[in-house]
């Protein structure tokens, strides 16, 4: 296996299986009022953040990389006050995410190197790829925190007996 075949493997495992599922079950673990809970007038609720997510994704991926049309309103997503409920924002998301592993998926080792401008960027994709995969695992972490803050005791993604971090989210993946 080539080091591009085993970076774009790496990068739809975390994209495609991981942080989905782990996505998912922070998203379900929210109360009812949670999507669009914001701690204060300066943060992003996780509905915003998902709404980012998306567009982030959609512009760097499916736009930059594979030349797609993409019309993107990045302050929209943060704008948001309200919107699409939990499930919808989900399944647009994870929409976009099959879309992104199709294109991962169809990459060579040579087109890793091409380069991309991206957001007035100059890049080339396998660093458009990376900045998705850093970026999606960021703000995941900010959803995360969020379901633990409004629904403790609901999400769990590790076993740490022994010392060792056994994945307990593993048994939730959609196969």
């Amino acid at each position: 296996m080539t080091a591009g075949r085993a970076f774009l493997q790496r990068a739809r495992y975390f994209l495609g299986t991981e942080y989905r599922t782990q996505l998912r079950l922070a998203v379900n673990a929210l109360p009812p009022d949670g999507v669009w809970w914001r701690p204060n007038d300066q943060a992003n609720s996780v509905g915003n953040l998902l709404l980012h997510l998306n567009g982030n994704v959609r512009q760097w991926i499916l736009g930059g990389v594979a030349g797609r049309p993409n019309a993107r309103h990045r302050a929209d997503e943060f704008a948001a006050r309200s919107g699409s409920s939990a499930a919808a924002l989900l399944a647009d998301l994870e929409g976009t995410l099959d879309e992104v592993d199709e294109v991962l998926g169809g990459l060579s080792d040579a087109d890793l190197l091409e380069p991309r401008t991206i957001q007035g960027r100059d890049i080339l994709v396998l660093g458009a790829i990376f900045h998705v995969v850093e970026h999606f695992s960021g703000h995941l972490g900010q959803i995360i925190l969020m379901a633990k803050l409004r629904a403790p005791g609901a999400i769990n993604f590790y076993d740490d007996a022994g010392g060792l971090a056994a994945p307990l989210w593993e048994a939730h993946v959609k196969r």
